[in-house]
């Protein structure tokens, strides 16, 4: 395949970005600091599970179909003795799934975008922050530029298919990382900083309970991208000469430390200005702008922070739009990847307008993560195991592969894997969790 990365380093960086977005950013130290040493030992432990199994067979069936979402399940049934209608038209779910959170997603990085201009003139730190957020974030149209810009700057790292997404990713993974490391520095130079870190590594029985544990499954299985969909284009791009399941396991170590640098970021940065520990968009926009406000070199280090996070948005983008547009093009062969570029960026540019307020964008984002997201998930996870046969998923995993996987693998993808997807969708449809 011509249109293939170039390297191992190209693989894991654009898998990595792909993977790392606002649930690493403000989840991640969230749930960390609310279930301390137990949330971490058991997001380890999942997130090796979920990389392992899951995130290898969604680069396999990739690799395998030589396609994203729609011909990665039409392959999939058709070499299963499937269906072959259900085959063709039930990649649409986790698709349209794909598609929904774009359209939210290109929100959150035109957020991102008003912080860093704002950061740079200096206005964000000219009123108190919960004001400043108050000022777009409850006003309709009022990052509409940033909205546009996001969009295009998405569309643009995607034109030349995996090339493209490579380069860019090679540079906006190491520069994310980067400034963080060098935010997460100056974080520990703070007075009682200390006390941070003994809330985050602490061991608290209490917090051994299945609240805990569920939580660090639904955030190691869901920052990984595995949703049926996303990280088979991924997949799709994946040189026959690659080891899958070791670029798999990379992916989720990469993934994991992301969270936990913006962990050392901004958990001690919080309790040194003994401010109240929020997720979401709070946290971002205006629990960091006020501390960054109240130390030397702030509005430096504000510049860092949000330059770094459109990094990781933009990159998580690229993965949602290159997503459709594989499938689009893959499906209907008389449409030019420039156009259906054009037309789903002003399809999600003209959708996404209308939900740039915060009481707007919140709850869009809850009905699609927690109803959609997490079936596509599940769909993805029975297909590649319960339906395409077996020896073609284990000879495509030991395609170029120094170990020889066979039935442990597959048992552990099968009845394991599988039904705790399919926990993580009940638990998002019956009781309502958002991860």
């Amino acid at each position: 395949m011509d249109n293939e990365f170039s390297s191992k380093v190209g693989v894991v960086l654009s898998a990595v970005g792909s993977a790392v977005g606002m649930a690493n950013i403000w989840g991640f130290p969230y749930k960390f600091q609310a279930g301390g040493l137990v949330f971490l030992i058991f997001y380890i432990l999942f997130a090796i599970l979920f990389s392992y199994v899951g995130l290898s067979s969604e680069f396999a069936i990739g690799r395998m179909a030589q396609t994203g979402t729609l011909g990665a399940y039409e392959y999939a049934f058709n070499n299963g003795k499937a269906n072959k209608k259900v085959g063709r038209n039930i990649g649409y779910i986790p698709l349209i799934g794909t598609f929904l959170i774009a359209v939210g997603y290109c929100v959150i990085v035109a957020y991102v975008l008003k912080g860093f201009f704002d950061s740079l003139t200096g206005d964000i730190f000219t009123m108190d922050a919960s004001i400043w957020f108050d000022s777009f974030a409850n006003y309709k149209y009022s990052v509409i530029i940033f909205h546009l810009i996001a969009i295009i700057l998405t569309i643009i790292t995607c034109l030349g298919g995996a090339s493209s997404i490579e380069r860019s990713n090679k540079i906006m993974m190491p520069v994310f990382f980067i400034l963080f490391v060098i935010l997460a520095i100056k974080v520990a130079t703070l007075p009682k900083a200390s006390t941070g870190y003994a809330n985050m590594f602490k061991y608290d029985p209490s917090t051994l309970n299945l609240d805990t544990i569920i939580a660090a499954m639904g955030q190691a299985f869901f920052s990984l991208s595995i949703t049926g969909s996303g990280m088979i284009v991924v997949g799709s791009y994946i040189s026959k000469k690659e080891d899958i399941v070791s670029s798999s396991i990379h992916t989720g170590f990469f993934d994991t430390l992301s969270g936990v640098i913006s962990s050392l970021v901004i958990i001690p940065a919080i309790s040194v200005f003994n401010m109240q520990q929020v997720g979401g968009p709070s946290l971002l926009f205006v629990s960091l702008p006020t501390v960054l406000n109240n130390i030397k070199f702030g509005r430096i280090f504000a510049i860092f922070l949000y330059f770094a996070v459109i990094c990781a948005g933009v990159s998580s983008l690229q993965n949602m739009f290159e997503v459709i547009a594989e499938s689009i093009t893959n499906r209907y062969k008389n449409l030019s990847r420039k156009t259906v570029f054009i037309v789903l960026g002003t399809i999600v540019f003209l959708l996404g307008i209308n939900l740039e307020t915060i009481d707007a964008f919140g709850p869009y984002m809850d009905i699609v993560s927690i109803y959609i997201i997490p079936i596509g998930a599940s769909i993805g996870a029975i297909t590649w195991f319960y339906v395409l046969k077996k020896d073609k998923l284990l000879d495509e995993i030991n395609q170029s592969s120094k170990n020889n996987y066979s039935d442990k693998w597959y048992k552990m993808g099968k009845y394991l894997y599988v039904p705790l997807a399919i926990v993580l969708t009940l638990l998002a449809l019956i009781f309502k969790m958002s991860f």
